[in-house]
């Protein structure tokens, strides 16, 4: 009878809902198929777009991060994906596609092991394995450019770019855009930092009317009456970059002043006039053409400014005040006491020009540039997005491979070839872990059967033909991958399909940490009412 009298020990919520064993890691695995079934498609220069309406915004795009990023993807497990799709993304710039792809084939694998009874754990530890073994066969397989010249180099640079813009929507114009993006990351100096490239769209003209400044460009701000009187057009301007407010404030936002005679009250505007004119003749006499400020800049300095033939222009984006801070070599100024000659920078010319509907300011021929703006043009909306990412993705990689000149083969190749080291290992050991490596080895051929199955052609008979080449030919075969253009195979170092190796790197150790992360998982608590919208309750 003493049984029936314990009460129940309940340690979770009520409503919370706890799926565990092996079951809740299939489960897991399942969700993230289905992502990865969604943007397989995508991968390649065959690859279709996916069109995805949020919130009444339509994306049109292939770009693996960005598809991964709209899905609004709630399944926690399959969120891994995601994360790995925008840590590609932010490191590396391409491979978004390839890092979800791959990372759902070897889940795939692991789902077999699972449902024939092995362990999670042990999956785990050859999967991690496979890919220290990957990476290292990389570093020695990779061809590294380091001794080219330098015209050599800028081809070499422009290859990788193209590369990347292959699978995009501006296809059509890889090379224009590739070169585009070489010129623009060789303008930023030391350090490559990618902010210092703006990138600017403009509605309207041909995708070939996009064109590079050798500084910066940004939209006319918003501006005050006397803007028209200012001089549009300045060769060798000297500009002084401000953080500063220049406009005359309502006395009720400041302070509360308690006057005994009404007299007093004029002093007091006299003296906020006598501050503000005091700032614009410091202004004038540093000897500035051109003055930018981060804050506001009001109809009575910008007057001011228009008397004295200066060009002025406030509200100005952070993230140009900074790019002209490195473009121009001058310093951001919180105030205008003791302006030395020092902290004004220069360019070689200034415009404000129509692009389209839009007006321009145009700081060109910066000497000392660490910085760059690009101008998309095109007709749709759409389109001139999809751009803007591309142009991202190769930059980012042009960025990358500056830094790193080793460079492997794409179309597959790659992964064919640490298919086949991976298999002569596995026969070299015995156990279960070769079983898992042979499989985690079979998992990296997703790459090129997608990239021919989405070129149409047969998956079966190119894998054959890549297996046998890189079986038999040795060294004269390893880069053989799949040419999705004429639906065969091809040499693809020979024929300049080059990805940097930091690329393959990442995505191979991103995927692998991915699969092992949700194959360690065997429990998901969840609470059905913490994901309810908050009521009135108490």
């Amino acid at each position: 009878m003493s049984q029936f009298m314990r009460p129940n020990i309940i340690l979770l919520k009520e409503g919370t809902d706890a799926s565990q064993g092996k079951a809740q890691i299939i489960s897991n695995i399942n969700a993230c198929q289905a992502v990865v079934g969604v943007i397989k498609t995508t991968l390649g220069p065959r690859g279709m777009d996916k069109l995805i309406e949020n919130n009444g915004e339509t994306t049109i795009t292939n770009d693996g991060a960005t598809v991964m990023k709209k899905l609004n993807i709630c399944h926690p497990a399959a969120k891994i994906l995601v994360d790995i799709a925008k840590a590609q993304d932010n490191e590396v710039g391409d491979g978004t596609t390839s890092v979800v792809v791959l990372a759902g084939e070897i889940l795939k694998e692991a789902k077999n092991f699972l449902e024939d009874g092995l362990v999670g754990p042990q999956i785990i530890k050859g999967f991690r394995t496979a890919c220290q073994l990957c990476l290292t066969k990389l570093e020695d397989i990779a061809v590294d450019l380091k001794e080219k010249t330098n015209e050599e180099k800028r081809s070499m640079l422009i290859k990788c770019a193209e590369t990347t813009l292959n699978s995009k929507l501006v296809a059509d114009y890889k090379t224009f855009f590739a070169k585009m993006s070489v010129d623009a990351v060789s303008m930023l100096g030391e350090d490559l930092t990618v902010s210092a490239v703006g990138i600017k769209k403009v509605s309207g003209g041909s995708v070939t009317d996009t064109m590079l400044i050798e500084g910066v460009a940004f939209k006319k701000t918003f501006s005050y009456a006397g803007f028209e009187q200012q001089p549009k057009k300045f060769t060798n301007p000297k500009i002084l970059l401000l953080n500063l407010e220049l406009e005359l404030k309502a006395e009720k936002d400041n302070a509360e002043v308690r006057l005994t005679d009404p007299d007093q009250y004029q002093s007091i505007v006299d003296a906020e006039w006598n501050i503000i004119y005091e700032k614009l003749e410091l202004i004038a006499n540093s000897g500035a053409n051109v003055v930018l400020s981060r804050l506001a800049i009001g109809d009575l300095a910008t007057q001011y400014f228009a008397d004295r033939n200066i060009f002025c222009a406030g509200r100005v984006d952070q993230d140009d005040l900074e790019r002209m801070r490195r473009a121009t070599g001058g310093e951001v100024q919180t105030t205008v006491q003791g302006v030395q000659s020092t902290v004004l920078g220069t360019c070689g010319e200034f415009e404000e020009k129509q692009i389209g509907a839009e007006r321009y300011n145009l700081f060109m021929q910066c000497s000392n540039t660490k910085s760059s703006t690009i101008l998309i043009r095109g007709g749709a909306e759409q389109f001139i997005e999809e751009a803007a990412r591309s142009l991202n993705d190769s930059i980012m990689i042009v960025r990358r491979a500056m830094h790193n000149t080793k460079i492997v083969g794409g179309g597959g190749a790659v992964e064919m070839e640490l298919s086949r080291f991976l298999r002569e290992y596995a026969r070299s050991i015995t156990g279960k872990q070769q079983l898992v490596i042979n499989y985690f080895a079979r998992a990296l051929e997703v790459i090129p059967r997608t990239l021919a199955q989405n070129s149409g052609a047969d998956s079966t008979l190119i894998l054959n033909q890549l297996r046998q080449k890189h079986a038999v030919d040795g060294l004269a075969g390893r880069w053989f991958g799949v040419d999705c253009i004429e639906c065969g195979i091809t040499d693809c170092v020979a024929n300049y399909i080059w990805e940097p190796v930091v690329v393959k790197m990442s995505a191979l150790s991103a995927a692998t940490e991915a699969a092992c992360l949700i194959l360690s998982i065997d429990e998901t608590v969840t609470n059905p009412k913490s994901e309810q919208p908050a009521g009135g309750g108490p």
